[in-house]
């Protein structure tokens, strides 16, 4: 599997925040603009808590296997597989749910003298900073899940990372 980059997933957070800008625009010329919920940064926070949770325990397990430790609870790879899996999708869909919500929450900046809007705008900005957080809570889990002998490749090889 491959890791994660920051490249793609600063280029669907762009994209995403350019095609919501244009979007909210466009709504707002209609006469209505879809609202953010407020839900929405405290999912992504819980996911990014889910995550960081995911990752420090696994990193304990690890780290007291490797020790040899008698008491060392061992790490399934399936599992350690799946939530690597989970936390690339995670950090995708953060990307692109942060993307919408933060060119939302730039059109929402030119009526902030509305209190709706500035609230709307408030929820836009959590979300974004929740989505940081997925990002990077993902990107920790991958790197306690990676192997020792990945390191060894240049990133070329097909050495899966688990």
């Amino acid at each position: 599997m491959k890791e994660l980059r920051i490249r793609l997933l600063a280029g669907v957070f762009v994209v995403a925040g350019v095609l919501s800008w244009a979007g909210a625009r466009l709504w707002n010329s209609v006469g209505t603009l879809p609202s953010v919920p407020l839900a929405a940064p405290v999912v992504l926070a819980l996911i990014a808590v889910v995550l960081l949770a995911t990752a420090l325990s696994l990193r304990s397990r690890l780290k007291a296997q490797r020790e040899r430790r008698p008491d060392a609870k061992g790490v399934d790879p399936m599992m350690a597989a799946r939530a690597v899996v989970f936390g690339h999708a995670s950090a995708l869909v953060a990307a692109l749910v942060s993307g919408m919500y933060g060119g939302t929450g730039v059109f929402l900046l030119e009526s902030l003298d509305i209190p709706a809007r500035r609230d709307q705008a408030i929820y836009a900005g959590f979300s974004v900073l929740a989505g940081i957080g997925v990002i990077a809570a993902a990107i920790f889990l991958e790197r306690v899940c990676k192997l020792p002998e990945d390191d060894e490749h240049d990133g070329t090889g097909a050495a899966p990372s688990v």
